[in-house]
């Protein structure tokens, strides 16, 4: 497991992570030292391949790691810490704080991607609801709670937003509330404005779409889903998939929580078999990922 995470963060020799100098350190050997470590020729200081990555000062053995890291890239839904806790002989405890360092490991942001789109690409954006509140909310201007279409059906449930590339990658949100200004931030801090913006027919795209090359809608009130190629059945496919997901492994999660799950599908669906990855590779690239995102308990 050692030899397997060395090659793949470290395919031009050992990286110091205090100094950064590759392929300049000695590994020691014998008794005295524990399996894996170098010492940097230039620095002076020791380390081994699980220095600041989300692995970095765990009892739990390497080869547990992996084959967590592996289960969780290649479910397509997910899979539960109850199910790991039980496929791996660790402690329930244990499970769910080593998924959610996994699902750190798989943040992604503009500075490692990019903005979506581009021009003649198309992005599309839309928002969707799940589970309970944990804590109710109520609009700061008014009595009733806040809702998208002023009833009360989804005014204490949890808001996503989410963009997607047609035929690329996707990112999805948790936010408080969805309100032109929310969405106006995520859209315009993810997606290249010389994209064209597909929606449906809300009313939170209506100024921010004039931003960009060009915003049509679909009315999906009167039945509209498609008008040639335009449509946003590409973000639909994205929640079908986390819910699916959340309701059939997770079943419950915690409000705090929602963002690292949604972090979690967008990983993989941005690795998905249609963009040509295996579970493989999925896996390897999780694993060029681990490094400078500790999270302590």
């Amino acid at each position: 497991a050692r030899d397997w995470l060395e090659g793949v963060r470290w395919p031009d020799g050992p990286v110091c992570p205090h100094c950064g100098t590759i392929d300049n350190a000695a590994k020691l050997k014998g008794k005295a030292h524990r399996p894996g470590l170098y010492e940097c020729r230039d620095c002076r200081k020791q380390f081994s391949i699980t220095v600041g990555t989300v692995f970095e000062r765990s009892k739990v053995p390497l080869n547990k790691w992996l084959a967590a890291t592996y289960l969780l890239a290649s479910s397509k839904k997910g899979m539960s810490a109850h199910q790991l806790h039980r496929m791996l002989g660790v402690t329930y405890k244990t499970a769910w704080f080593m998924f959610h360092r996994i699902r750190e490991a798989m943040k992604e942001d503009n500075s490692t991607s990019g903005p979506l789109g581009g021009e003649g690409k198309i992005v599309e954006a839309d928002e969707t609801y799940i589970g309970k509140r944990d804590v109710p909310y109520k609009s700061p201007n008014r009595r009733t709670p806040y809702t998208k279409s002023g009833k009360s059906g989804g005014a204490q449930k949890r808001v996503i937003v989410g963009l997607i590339e047609r035929g690329g990658e996707t990112r999805t949100f948790h936010v408080n509330v969805a309100t032109k200004k929310t969405v106006r931030e995520i859209l315009v801090k993810n997606a290249d404005r010389k994209s064209r913006l597909h929606t449906d027919e809300s009313r939170l795209y209506t100024t921010t779409g004039q931003e960009f090359a060009r915003h049509q809608t679909t009315n999906h009130s009167a039945g509209e889903y498609a008008r040639g190629d335009v449509n946003s059945n590409s973000i639909e496919n994205v929640f079908s998939i986390f819910k699916r997901g959340m309701i059939g492994v997770y079943q419950h999660c915690g409000e705090a929580h929602l963002q690292r799950y949604l972090t979690e599908f967008d990983f993989r669906y941005n690795r998905r078999t249609k963009l040509g990855f295996t579970d493989e590779d999925r896996h390897n690239a999780l694993l060029k990922m681990v490094a400078g995102k500790r999270l302590t308990y």
